[in-house]
């Protein structure tokens, strides 16, 4: 482990990533940090795929961090999750002991892999109202316009989305000077797992089956009458956003499972175009074949990292 002081495996929804990091985390006695940016929240479980009883084996249960520490309808973001993610890593390296970051969510993973300083850059929510109104093209336009000394064709627009925080991020930087943190030094090995599209669409849809016969519901029932409003839940994102819709009479108990299987599906895809946009910036992935046993995926880890 000389060349690497941190192992990532990444994957989309239902990959079997979690599984897999724990059993690569109790061969190594290493500590799991999560990058996913749902996990984080209490008492949202089944809505985020937290599988807490993957994290034991046997009497053990590897240790994990950055799951379970916010209430549900508080906000989170890629800076967050970088102080948050370091914290975590200084803490397990000062015990001699490897840190696996494991999730699916690209955007925080890739902040940690990439010297990305724009996401300490706050949302100027006056300034995203006004520039809403706009179509996509105009938004370029106005980015081109702005006259910085920050390269603007580094920035992702590929998105309106994503145009409007470049604009955001350019008008910040006009009034302001970002502070520059020392960070440790991370070099990491990094492992994708990788699916057939029918595999994982059968894997998805399995998996969503058994999380509505376990309650996902009756989870987001509670968390509204816990006083989480509907509008942040939907926040949160597709499972939530289905399952409050299903609960105002929008949609059909059998229309929900159909649409939120498609959705989950779509969103399966824009993790692994993430990805793939992650090895365009030079982060390098070993992809693994994710259909074969866990065990054998725990063994081709072990020799890449241990050689």
């Amino acid at each position: 482990m000389a060349d690497h002081n941190l192992i990532v495996i990444l994957g989309a929804t239902a990959s079997g990533k979690t599984k897999l990091a724990v059993s690569v985390a109790e061969e190594l006695d290493a500590e799991i940090i999560s990058g996913d940016s749902r996990q984080i929240f209490k008492r949202m479980d089944l809505g985020t795929g937290k599988d807490l009883a993957e994290y034991k084996m046997g009497d053990k249960t590897i240790p994990h961090h950055l799951i379970d520490i916010l209430e549900p309808g508080e906000r989170y973001h890629v800076d967050a999750f970088k102080n948050d993610f370091f914290d975590a890593f200084e803490k397990i390296t000062q015990k001699g002991k490897i840190p696996i970051l494991c999730g699916g969510t690209g955007m925080y993973i890739h902040s940690i892999l990439q010297n990305q300083p724009f996401t300490a850059i706050p949302v100027n929510e006056e300034l995203r109202n006004v520039l809403e109104h706009f179509p996509k093209e105009e938004l370029v336009i106005k980015l081109q316009a702005k006259r910085t000394s920050i390269e603007i064709d580094k920035f992702d627009t590929s998105s309106k989305k994503r145009l409007v925080r470049a604009i955001e991020v350019v008008e910040y930087l006009k009034h302001n000077t970002l502070k520059h943190l020392e960070r440790p030094v991370i070099k990491p090995i990094i492992f994708g797992l990788k699916n057939q599209t029918e595999v994982t669409r059968s894997k998805i849809l399995d998996r969503l089956e058994k999380r509505f016969k376990n309650g996902m519901i009756q989870e987001v029932e509670n968390l509204l009458a816990g006083g989480v409003s509907a509008e942040t839940l939907i926040f949160y994102g597709l499972e939530y956003k289905f399952i409050v819709n299903y609960l105002h009479g929008n949609l059909s108990f059998d229309e929900l499972k159909l649409k939120l299987g498609i959705a989950i599906c779509q969103y399966a895809k824009r993790q692994n175009t993430f990805f793939r946009k992650m090895e365009k910036d030079g982060v390098i992935i070993n992809w693994l074949d994710a259909s074969i046993s866990n065990n054998l995926l725990k063994q081709e880890i072990l020799e890449k990292v241990l050689t």
